[in-house]
């Protein structure tokens, strides 16, 4: 095994350097030593069957079997029939009995990868076998009985789809005995750098990144994580003669989607990770847009009013109504101000990095060409100048939401007296729109402006 950091005794060909992986590297080592149902989720591509096979190799059950299934890749049909295996004559084609995964792996371990995809029957049949009920082979009058851990991984919202019903809340308990989660890679910026290396030498020894290929490395999204790191340098190592690789030679081989530095008018809706996390965003650009008032933004969404509340409830939003906005009254026209102006962003992480803000309020304030995307709940520093006034102002706030597509809203925190002053005064000025060239806005920032000259921003 090739490493960067003290676990090389883990697996062979793990690569890691980044202090957030070696805490998950770590936990797994931890965890397996326990017998502990373990539940993986990440992004696809992040290596979650490579902490599986960390968990397995340092257990107890290290020298017994190891049995993957991925439940997404079988049809319905035949899940049931992989998992619990079949008598002879069960089925047509069954001409003779198969033992199922359970009793393969018995002793072992059984990995259940994208088990978020599997049928709610399945579900049901599965919760028995893991709380020890013996089972049934299909077509079977005898009962079976497997003593196996169980580590499951999926890289969907398993807490979301819980709450939307498509998966057993006792199920997710069941097997998230432990919850380890695997950061993106694009959070792990010194794995980056490591595995990139590692994928070059391994196709052409003693070829190298040049520092400027590297900061470019560390600047993409990697939607694909370590795969498409993988697939890039491969690409290189072929295709490319010189053992040294710039920034040049990097860029011509990206994919399209991670070429483009700031978001295309035409560019595609951001991923939403599910309908529950679609809601809550809404729910929040509606109460930005109302100043707060929770009757006006449940007016906009067409949501009656008891049922926005209990929204606001379930995605924890209850305190994000205005402390100036009076009760069930329409804000004030004047109450934020479309802009384009830079902006620059300190990150409670040590990151600078700069910005550019669309429109400010006393609650907040709207961001575009944010790269790399912020993490929703991240706390920053945001410091800008007041156009017309001059006045240098730094507010302290929180990331509301976030989407890879470089936007983002930022809720400022308690602002001191100074700064709200100051912003009281440029916003119940004349209200003005400096946006350079509104032709050159995304549709959203179109609907933004036109909001903003009906007097409803």
């Amino acid at each position: 095994m090739k490493a960067c950091t003290p676990t090389a005794d883990v697996l062979r060909d793990i690569v890691v350097a980044d202090p957030k992986m070696l805490q998950v590297i770590e936990a797994a080592r931890s965890v397996a030593q326990h017998d502990a149902a373990v539940l993986i989720t990440g992004e696809t591509g992040v290596g979650k069957e490579v902490i599986a096979r960390i968990i397995h190799e340092h257990s107890s059950r290290g020298a017994r079997p190891w049995i993957d299934l991925n439940c997404a890749a079988l049809p319905e049909h035949l899940v049931e029939s992989e998992l619990f295996g079949y008598e002879k004559g069960a089925f047509s084609g069954a001409d003779a009995a198969k033992p199922g995964m359970f009793e393969v792996a018995s002793g072992g371990t059984l990995f259940l990868d994208e088990i978020g995809d599997l049928d709610p029957k399945i579900q049901v049949k599965l919760l028995r076998v893991l709380d020890g009920a013996p089972y049934y082979r299909l077509g079977g009058s005898r009962k079976v009985s497997a003593d196996i851990r169980i580590i499951a991984a999926t890289n969907r919202d398993l807490e979301s789809a819980v709450r939307d019903g498509t998966f057993r809340r006792d199920l997710y308990h069941r097997i998230s005995e432990v919850h380890l989660k695997i950061p993106p890679l694009r959070e792990r910026p010194q794995d980056i750098a490591a595995l990139a290396q590692h994928f070059l030498e391994q196709r052409r020894p003693g070829a190298k990144f040049t520092p400027q290929a590297m900061e470019l490395l560390s600047q993409l999204a990697w939607r694909g994580n370590v795969r498409e790191l993988r697939n890039l340098a491969l690409k290189l190592a072929v295709l490319e003669a010189q053992d040294e690789i710039g920034a040049g030679e990097v860029h011509r081989y990206l994919d399209a989607p991670d070429k483009a530095v700031a978001p295309s008018p035409a560019s595609p809706v951001p991923e939403i990770t599910s309908i529950a996390e679609m809601e809550r965003q809404m729910i929040v650009r509606a109460l930005e847009v109302t100043g707060g008032n929770q009757t006006r933004a449940a007016e906009r969404l067409g949501m009656p009013r008891r049922t926005f509340c209990r929204k606001l409830l379930q995605f924890g939003l209850e305190r994000r109504r205005s402390r100036t906005a009076a009760p069930d009254s329409e804000p004030p026209l004047d109450r934020r101000k479309e802009i384009d102006i830079p902006v620059s962003i300190a990150t409670g992480a040590g990151r600078c990095f700069p910005a550019a803000a669309r429109n400010l309020s006393l609650g907040g304030v709207g961001l575009w060409e944010v790269q790399p995307p912020l993490a929703a709940g991240e706390k920053l520093t945001l410091t800008l100048t007041l156009p017309g006034s001059g006045q240098r102002l730094e507010l302290a706030g929180v990331v509301a939401w976030s989407q890879p597509d470089g936007t983002a809203g930022i809720r400022f925190d308690e602002l001191n007296g100074s700064s709200r002053a100051a912003l009281e005064r440029w916003i119940s000025g004349p209200r003005q729109y400096l946006i350079a060239n509104p032709s050159e806005l995304s549709t959203r920032d179109g609907e933004a402006v036109a909001l903003a000259h009906a007097g409803y921003a």
